[in-house]
């Protein structure tokens, strides 16, 4: 399959794969839930982990500068953001990088400021931590999703210092403009807060992703950027991520993390990291292509199929956050009759959220198209 071309496989075929995607649910289950596509790997990616295996190079993990200069080059072309290369340190995960920038800068009881509905995995680890999460929840309008900035405010002056942002925003797929960020950077600047900055969905922006590290000397003064190529090129059981700085004294935070998180950073996973930022560029707007295809396909097949579904397209990455009030199912009977998995709208942030549902389509229209049905047939 050329890099140039991504498309899924048949359900049969992607039943046989090992992750936890295909194997948490019984063989019935459309499983629609995990951050996982579905395509087959990039052809340069591919070729360097073989090489590696086949070279007996799978050791412990050393020096990787090639990780830095290869996102180096990637930002600087894909969203004019210049880094500081000695400002990256690696890191086993995006969730490892949080926990341990937070586990070293908070104590337990302390909060951390969110936006929900929010990716789920901000709770279980700010739970690891007992640290309590403060949610302001993001403003909806129009089928917009905004930041409360009133609220955000009144948490940073009653001393809450560190905001988990999450941009692209899992689950509502907002790519946050230029014009927030940079309000929310004078913001936390004004009060002494650290915006941390989870940007793992980044690449996979249909129109313009601004980096909030990009956002001028607010952004560089309060700003930690954690990302890694696990999520746009599909590699999240590689084990390789990074956390970022850009400026000397938010690189001093960074430098007090544990040295065992690059450590416990996967070889593998480091060099197709870089791989993916080097040479990735042509599977990745290849993915692009079809992700844009399968957003509109799910639009219209909501349409036609469950119409009472609201759905708003999103700006980012593969996930839909559908509005599930009026369809008649709820979650748990959307898996038990239609055997169908979402992820329930109450993981990302509680009962507010209980009439919602997040949707993967990041696989093949065909896969989207028989999920929808499945649910319409259970009507």
């Amino acid at each position: 399959m050329s890099d140039n071309k991504v498309v899924a496989p048949e359900l049969s075929v992607l039943r046989g794969r090992h992750s936890s995607k295909w194997r948490r649910f019984p063989e019935d289950v459309i499983p629609m839930h995990v951050a996982e596509m579905d395509f087959q790997i990039a052809e340069p990616i591919a070729a360097r982990i073989i090489k590696m295996t086949t070279e007996n190079d799978l050791g412990y993990l050393g020096p990787v500068p090639e990780v830095a200069a290869s996102f180096e080059k990637f930002a600087k072309t894909r969203w004019g953001w210049q880094i500081e290369p000695s400002y990256l340190h690696l890191a086993t995960d995006v969730g490892v990088a949080v926990v341990e920038f937070l586990r070293t800068h908070l104590k337990p009881g302390e909060k951390v400021i969110i936006n929900t509905p929010v990716y789920s995995g901000f709770y279980h680890w700010l739970e690891e931590l007992e640290i309590e999460p403060l949610d302001v929840p993001l403003i909806t309008g129009n089928h917009e999703y905004l930041f409360d900035f009133d609220g955000l405010e009144r948490a940073f002056a009653a001393g809450h210092r560190i905001f988990l942002l999450c941009n692209p925003h899992n689950p509502v797929g907002r790519a946050f403009s230029r014009e927030e960020l940079t309000r929310l950077a004078a913001l936390a600047r004004k009060y002494d807060a650290i915006v941390l900055s989870d940007e793992i969905h980044a690449p996979l922006t249909y129109g313009e992703f601004v980096p909030y590290l990009a956002c001028g000397e607010d952004a560089a003064a309060t700003g930690v950027c954690i990302t890694s190529s696990s999520k746009s090129w599909n590699l999240a059981g590689l084990k390789a991520a990074f956390i970022l700085a850009q400026s000397p004294s938010i690189d001093e935070m960074l430098k007090a993390l544990p040295e065992g998180m690059h450590w416990r950073t996967s070889i593998v996973g480091a060099f197709a990291m870089a791989e993916a930022f080097e040479n990735g560029t042509p599977w990745l707007d290849a993915t692009l292509v079809t992700l844009d295809e399968n957003r509109r396909h799910l639009a219209t097949e909501l349409e036609r199929l469950l119409p009472s579904v609201k759905y708003h397209i999103p700006e980012a990455g593969y996930l839909a956050w559908l509005d599930i009030s009026e369809l008649g199912l709820t979650n748990e009977e959307i898996f038990a009759k239609a055997k169908v998995a979402f992820v329930p709208g109450p993981e990302m942030g509680g009962d507010a959220y209980k009439n919602f549902a997040r949707f993967n389509f990041g696989t093949s229209k065909e896969i989207i198209t028989e999920a929808l049905e499945r649910i319409q047939r259970a009507l």
